[in-house]
């Protein structure tokens, strides 16, 4: 493996050329920008001091800026990610305190060696396993819980952490005369520029200007006084070198939350990289070295005080529309956030938490995906109802819970759909030699004393019985008349023992009964398995090239019956 494939960021800076600075450097101080209340708010919704959020934001960037795929994608803190740490980490201490705060730590260790070693064994296809509907589900309804996480943040009121839906409007209902009036003007105050700001003036990040107009206000109006909470001081200069808190019992009960954490930052991060790569024709986005990168981000951050990151889609959108070129645009990004870290903390003291909530909150409920749902209704129910379990099992059962959901729904499909994949029976279109689905044409030839049949997948000991069965339902439905069972082959694969032992019993079954079974387009490793296994000896000749060869053969047999049984054997060439 060369030095570039260890370290892709050396392309770039190998041909990197003075026309490229101008967008990484508009790109990178944009993203900067938005980072700053990201970072913050994101680290409030994990459970963390905000400072921490700004921690994430540097060491991570750069790690990837060098050793990732994609030249657009924007690491650092999000909200998913953020949720998930604090469903896991709030198990085994209070939010905000010191060994929640190492325990976020160690889990963003956690999740980099696992993504690393994922990367490392090539098994991103992992991630396969969740489908587009689960995933769409399990989004659109931890958006929604994420979101309303937010609401004691916004009506200034204290509402116990929970990330079951039903509790959090429980809590906010009982709580609605305690509300800070105050605190919820300044909270939808920073919605209202977020919004006004992304669809009227998109050049400007809204996020900003939500956080100057809250800490305007507060500081003019003196609000903080006023029970408006605020983030008061955040401890300058950067973060420290340390090793995290290394508990083999804490290790043990924290692996299924950085599994979760690291399938589903992946999933989110290769998303939007390659997304953004269709637009780009000069880098491909290498799947196993996302995951590498990914993982050594994570690592070597936790070293520096960061809890988990990934690629988020908002920023990433940013950075690419403000014309980031390389990975430099994200190295740019993380020197502004430790520009802001020594010098610029102080400025921070009055802002309010409900403008980190309207941050949050804004961000995620871009996330609910109605249009998906919609489009499955439509489209395809099965898909839909996947969608629908998913969204609901999140919401009923928790975020952690809601991903297990997903996985078992996801793997649940795959065995159904190999278990009883499609069975066309065939007729062949009049005058021509061409054979399609009777249920799907109408006017196909089709003929008496032959059952024609196509299975669509790989035949194993999950789909035999499904395939074994449906023949024989097929041929008592043709009557004493059937003489020939032709499977098309063009679809299968291969096929394991349990298979070849199935077909064998099929084939001496029918064999007494009179009927012979002929095989169609067979596939070099589908003849070698049947080759080793001696199943061709006892097929005989019956190998063809075609269904339309079979049906002459088959033709040319009827008429010239040969004494003793019912048709004639001719020699014929096999593919």
């Amino acid at each position: 493996m060369s030095l570039k494939n260890v370290i892709p960021g050396l392309s770039w800076l190998k041909n990197y050329d003075h026309t490229m600075i101008k967008g990484d450097l508009a790109a990178g101080l944009t993203v900067g920008v938005m980072l700053i209340p990201q970072g913050m708010a994101y680290a409030m919704l994990a459970g963390l001091p905000p400072i921490y959020g700004l921690y994430a934001s540097t060491i991570p960037l750069i790690v990837y800026a060098l050793l990732g795929t994609s030249r657009q994608l924007a690491v650092g803190p999000v909200a998913m990610v953020s949720l998930l740490t604090a469903a896991g980490v709030s198990a085994f201490a209070e939010g905000g305190t010191e060994m929640y705060i190492r325990i976020a730590i160690l889990l963003a260790l956690m999740v980099g060696l696992i993504q690393f070693l994922l990367g490392v064994f090539r098994l991103g296809f992992l991630v396969n396993f969740l489908s587009h509907p689960v995933i769409s589900g399990f989004t659109s309804a931890a958006a929604l819980i994420i979101g309303l996480s937010q609401l004691k943040h916004l009506m200034g009121v204290s509402i116990p952490r929970t990330h079951h839906v039903y509790e959090i409007l429980l809590y906010a209902i009982e709580k609605l005369g305690e509300t800070n009036i105050a605190t919820v003007f300044v909270g939808v105050g920073g919605i209202v520029l977020i919004l006004l700001f992304k669809k009227y003036f998109k050049k400007i990040p809204g996020q900003l200007m939500a956080v100057i107009f809250g800490l305007v206000v507060v500081w003019l109006f003196r609000l903080d006084s006023q029970g408006v909470k605020i983030v008061g001081d955040i401890p300058g200069g950067l973060p420290g070198l340390g090793i995290p808190l290394l508990d083999v019992d804490l290790i043990r009960q924290l692996i299924p939350t950085a599994l979760a954490i690291s399938l589903v930052s992946f999933m989110e991060s290769i998303a939007v990289a390659k997304a953004i790569q269709v637009k780009h024709g000069n880098y491909k986005v290498v799947p196993n070295q996302e995951l590498r990168a990914l993982g050594l981000a994570n690592i070597v951050g936790s070293f520096f005080q960061s809890y988990p990151t990934t690629g988020g889609f908002s920023r990433t959108a940013v950075n690419d529309q403000a014309g980031a070129q390389t990975g430099l645009a994200s190295i740019i990004s993380a020197v502004l956030i430790v520009l802001t870290l020594l010098f610029l903390t102080p400025l921070f003291y009055y802002l309010p938490q409900a403008i980190l909530a309207s941050v949050i909150m804004v961000a995620v409920f871009g996330l609910i995906d109605f249009k998906e749902a919609r489009h499955l209704w439509h489209t395809d129910r099965r898909d839909f109802w996947m969608l629908l379990v998913t969204f609901v099992g999140t919401l009923a059962l928790g975020i952690e819970q809601g991903i297990g959901l997903g996985v078992v729904l996801s793997l649940i499909m795959v065995v159904y759909q190999t278990t009883i994949p499609h069975f066309a029976t065939l007729g062949r279109v009049p005058g021509t030699s061409f054979f399609r689905n009777l249920s799907r044409f109408e006017n196909l030839e089709e003929f008496p004393e032959m059952l024609i049949v196509r299975f669509d997948a790989r035949l194993y000991f999950a789909n035999i019985t499904f395939f074994v069965e449906t023949i024989e339902r097929l041929a008592d439905e043709k009557g004493d008349s059937l003489r020939v069972i032709l499977v098309d082959c063009e679809s299968i694969n291969s096929l394991d023992s349990s298979a070849i032992h199935a077909l064998e019993r099929m084939i001496r079954k029918f064999r007494e009964e009179g009927v012979e079974m002929y095989f169609s387009s067979v596939k070099g490793p589908l003849r070698d398995s049947l080759q080793k296994a001696g199943t061709l000896d006892l097929i005989g000749d019956h190998v063809f090239m075609s269904n339309q060869a079979a049906v002459e053969y088959f033709k040319a047999c009827v008429e010239e019956p040969k004494p003793g049984r019912p048709y004639r054997h001719y020699t014929h060439q096999t593919n």
